[in-house]
């Protein structure tokens, strides 16, 4: 896949040695490293397309394995007090992102998901959306793709810690799909 980078935002759920001939970045956690690395590396290399692979929480008990994100959200995004709904970011007018793509709703939040929060979506994670929004402002492709490591409740954490390697050969499979065609 020329002018493609794949992101991800640890080696952890990713190592390079996965997926040796792809180009492989790591972002950190949280949507301000994730959208710092995503803007410096649109900058050096001009990708036409940009990959995100991570572990996310599932909102929902049916989803399992790895999934396609499509509609990304801003979960911690509170200004409630002014009257805005969760996940609505005061005079942006962008407040969902998407490409087009058929798939699941994730949001992104700074924040370790161990309860329903406020945003109603299918997953959570911390990375997604602020690639999504440097994309979209750049005019760089996007597709997302999540392992579900965990279902977003008390035992999130422990769930986390044991799966967060667990989606390397699904989503080395889906890769390599995408590059055939």
């Amino acid at each position: 896949m020329d002018k493609v980078i794949v992101l991800v935002a640890l080696e952890k759920e990713l190592p390079q040695m996965v997926l040796p001939n792809f180009h492989i970045e790591y972002t950190g956690v949280g949507k301000v490293n994730a959208a710092f690395k995503t803007s410096e590396l649109i900058h050096q290399f001009s990708p036409k397309t940009i990959i995100n692979y991570g572990t996310a929480g599932s909102l929902r008990r049916d989803l399992k394995g790895l999934v396609e994100v499509s509609s990304f959200f801003q979960r911690d995004m509170d200004v409630s007090a002014l009257g805005l709904e969760v996940g609505k970011t005061p005079f942006d007018e962008i407040s969902e992102i998407s490409f087009g793509r058929e798939g699941f709703s994730c949001g992104s939040g700074d924040s370790f998901v161990t309860e329903l929060p406020q945003l109603d979506t299918d997953l959570v994670d911390m990375e997604a959306y602020a690639i999504a929004k440097v994309c979209f402002y750049k005019n760089v492709d996007f597709l997302c793709f999540k392992y579900i490591s965990d279902n977003a409740d008390e035992n999130a954490s422990e769930s986390w810690g044991k799966n967060i390697s667990h989606g390397q050969d699904l989503f080395r499979t889906k890769i390599l799909e995408l590059s055939s065609t």
